[in-house]
């Protein structure tokens, strides 16, 4: 089965956009290289292997880099060797990685020309010219949010496809290899490796057996320390790295040095189906692990490999029975690794049809969100309507012009005008000849495959409240990038609208070791606790109470998490199993949420800060959930007693005095602070008013915040507060689905256009500065923060069109559900 850009793009159709330096004429950069077009944006980096912790590779695009001219990067910046080259009639084209860099010159190997750059939920595609063919390169991730077994699998695919472009048959050959920095960035660890054809170990050499046979290189350490990590890679379990032979009249093999595998490669364009018996530390002579499949005279041929790390067991975890080593849920699927991998790879075509599946409701529901919501459009079809691309626009030029709605602009990109709201009649529209939906879109498009890879699956452990059966797995995060929690409830919430709009179970399938083990006994303060665990994969509590101290952000989150998926799934039973847990945390916000003392939020990277408003409010709304969740519980048991007048009259108490102490007295905005007059910031904790119809938050609240906003924007979005310039891109979706539709198209139009202009250079990074160049945060300190499942808060508007579809089905809900 071919993966062509045809086939991939099935379902609604978008119209895609690309920034000025990215149009549909081909340019070049300085020393005359051809670029590639990008779409729908050109984001810092591409996914190419994105399925857990462990498994996730990425292609930087920083300093105009392509696919083929610097190596792959694991998530944290550590490089990967993962090579590709396609041989036509003797002529080597590389179009993967850059080990023909570390080759002597050598005529018949050179670089495959890049021509395009183009991802969506599923998919990463590039496309090269490679003399009289056509490389494409389609790396897929598959995200299938319904599909736990599926989901659970930690490996990805890479599809590669030559296709003649002059009408002739070629020569053709395909060439692969990775090599075991994928398995441990230290130079000084000893890698072991073997090679399987299906689960039999070939010793020393081996012959193509038949056309289906699997071919799998497994690499693992030669001591491995078990739930131990080493700069974010895992020191236990396996590597691999699958193919078979397909079409291809030979598939040969090969380990050993990776100078020595590639130089002999290009020079016959086999390799000599030998298993090195050498086993080194890969640094002092660098092994690769490599395939080759010969087509011999053909017009197409495709290749296709799997690429992932393997552990099992994959979690230990704390439970009322001890300390347990939990098995991964494929395990329970599937069997052991290789019934795993050979289920992966025939799943191949299965599995596209499900990808394909999210990726057209993913685009249906995003233009019904616009049809409904966008007020100035008329009705007008997102899904068709074409838009020019970015402005073309320098630092010194202004543009003026009306945008599609009508609206007057202006836009500078050096003086972020267009942005702020300057005098008269013109707007605070961001990249005005753009629109919403395409700008969305790529938003969210690029965040699907991100806020899946942190998550593992996990079979219960015997005798836990959750192993009954084992129909649900237990799910857990690795907090990416900051500090290697499991299961922190900050890095949760954020990411929460992704899980309430594609499978509400994963809310609760990651909420459940967390209800677990405090109702086990194992945490012993009142209020909610921070994580599961300092350091991923241990997920074994503190038992000390000595995690980070966030009472009332951590309270109010759980309530409001737990409420959430009883609103999108209906499930009472669960949420009145866990009532008394979540009463106790309501407690503690009726104590402590109207006048939060010195405290972090989750934005604990800018500080404690003494009354916080947005803090403030998110106990307020976790009482007024907290209401709700008792009337539901009063249906079924006699436990909640009159515990939703309470909580509803506490909430609406606690209310009236927070619009008096947050509102600045000039009534336009809120307050970062209630003492602090003259602040501002993001008050993103109103989201969940909104989404779950609540009531608390006043109109009058929501239409001042909107208007607001685009007095403070900057070119890249408007700032988390005022104390920097840098925002959250999920705190400011958030935030955008509480606006009205002009305030929301400048929060959306700005962060996609910093995706297509930033100079961060790793995975989507959810801080940034809303100046300058859009980097990685300068002050106190630089912060990077890349590839974390928090852009899971992007789909603010898409859990906003899932609520309103749930109240048309169910008539539950009344109020509110849409933005605008």
């Amino acid at each position: 089965m071919l993966l062509t850009l045809t086939h991939i793009f099935t379902g609604l159709t978008l119209a895609c956009f690309v920034s000025a330096r990215r149009r549909s004429t081909h340019l070049t950069d300085a020393p005359g290289q051809t670029l590639p077009v990008y779409s729908p944006v050109r984001p810092p980096a591409i996914p190419l292997a994105v399925r857990s912790p462990y498994t996730s590779a990425w292609s930087t695009t920083a300093g105009d880099g392509t696919l083929n001219s610097a190596n792959v990067r694991f998530w944290n910046g550590s490089p990967l060797e993962w090579e590709g080259i396609v041989t036509v009639d003797g002529v080597s084209y590389e179009y993967l990685g850059a080990g023909s860099q570390s080759l002597p010159t050598m005529p018949n190997l050179v670089s495959a020309t890049a021509q395009s750059v183009s991802y969506d939920s599923q998919y990463s595609n590039f496309t090269f010219a490679a003399g009289p063919v056509k490389i494409t390169a389609s790396f897929f991730s598959a995200v299938t949010p319904k599909d736990v077994c599926r989901s659970s699998i930690p490996l990805s695919y890479l599809a590669t496809t030559a296709e003649s472009t002059d009408g002739q048959s070629h020569n053709v050959q395909f060439y692969s290899d990775i090599n075991a920095a994928w398995i441990s960035k230290e130079s000084n660890k000893t890698v072991l490796w073997q090679l399987y054809q299906d689960a039999q170990a070939v010793n020393g050499s081996g012959d193509l057996t038949s056309a289906n046979t699997l071919h799998s290189w497994i690499i693992q350490l030669q001591s491995p320390i078990m739930f131990a990590e080493d700069s974010d890679f895992p020191q236990w379990g396996n590597f691999s790295y699958t193919t078979s032979p397909l079409g291809s009249g030979n598939l040969s093999f090969q380990s050993g040095s990776g100078v020595d595998v590639r130089y002999n490669y290009v020079q016959k364009g086999s390799l000599n189906s030998v298993v090195h018996p050498a086993y080194r530390g890969w640094p002092f002579q660098e092994t690769v692990f490599a395939y080759s499949h010969n087509f011999g005279n053909v017009s197409s041929a495709s290749v296709r490999y799997t690429i992932g790390s393997i552990q099992t067991p994959i979690i230990r975890y704390l439970y009322h029975g001890g300390v347990a080593a939990l098995q991964p849920w494929w395990a329970k699927c599937y069997g052991d690794m290789f019934a795993m991998i050979n289920f992966h790879w025939n799943d191949f075509e299965a599995v596209v049809a499900l990808g394909n599946e999210f990726e057209s409701q993913l685009k249906c529901d995003i233009d019904a969100y616009y049809q409904d919501n966008d007020v100035e459009s008329s009705g007008s079809n997102h899904a068709t309507r074409q838009s020019p691309p970015y402005a073309n626009v320098s630092a010194a030029d202004t543009m003026y012009g009306t945008d599609q709605y009508g609206q007057k602009y202006l836009f500078n990109s050096d003086t972020a005008y267009g942005y702020l709201v300057p005098p008269k009649n013109l707007t605070g529209l961001a990249v005005p000849d753009v629109s919403e939906a395409q700008a969305y879109y790529s938003i969210v498009a690029l965040s699907a495959r991100q806020v899946m890879h942190p998550y593992v699956y996990a079979v219960p452990p015997s005798g836990s409240c959750s192993s009954s059966g084992y129909a649900d797995p237990l799910m857990f995060q690795k907090e990416i990038s900051s500090d290697g929690n499991v299961n922190t409830v900050d890095v949760l919430y954020p990411a929460t609208p992704f899980f309430l709009w594609a499978n509400p179970e994963m809310l609760r399938y990651t909420l459940q070791p967390l209800f677990e083990n405090q109702e086990g006994g194992f945490y012993p303060n009142g209020y909610s606790m921070h994580d599961l665990g300092t350091n991923f994969p241990n997920a074994t509590g503190h038992v000390e109470g000595n995690d980070e101290y966030m009472p009332v952000e951590e309270s109010a989150n759980f309530i409001i998490m737990s409420y959430a998926y009883y609103k999108f799934s209906g499930n009472a039973a669960w949420l009145a199993s866990h009532y008394p847990l979540l009463k106790q945390f309501a407690a503690y916000l009726t104590e402590f949420s109207l006048i939060p003392a010195a405290q972090l939020s989750t934005d604990d990277f800018a500080g404690q800060l003494v009354n916080q408003t947005n803090l403030a409010i998110k106990g307020i709304v976790g009482l007024q959930a907290m209401a709700a969740a008792a009337r539901v519980v009063s249906t079924t048991s006699t436990a909640s007693g009159n515990d939703a007048t309470t909580f509803a009259s506490t909430a609406a108490d606690y209310y009236a005095q927070w619009e008096d102490l947050a509102v600045d007295r000039s009534a336009t905005h809120t307050l970062l602070a209630y003492q602090w007059r003259s602040s501002w910031g993001l008050l993103y904790n109103i989201y969940p008013d909104k989404l779950l119809n609540l009531n608390i938050v006043t109109p009058k609240v929501y239409e001042m915040q909107s208007d607001f906003y685009p007095t403070v924007s900057q070119i890249f979005g408007v700032p988390l507060d005022n104390r920097h310039h840098y925002t959250k891109s999920d705190w400011m979706m958030w935030t955008a689905a509480t606006c009205s539709a002009p305030t929301r198209r400048l929060f959306v139009n700005a962060l996609a256009y910093w995706l297509n202009s930033t100079s961060t250079d790793g995975p989507f990074t959810d801080l940034y500065e809303t100046v300058d160049t859009g980097s990685y945060p300068l002050v106190p300190d630089k912060i990077t923060f890349q590839a974390r499942p928090v852009v899971g808060g992007h789909y603010a508007m898409l859990a906003l069109y899932r609520a309103g579809m749930n109240d048309d089905e169910n008539s539950t809900m009344t109020g509110n559900h849409t933005s605008g």
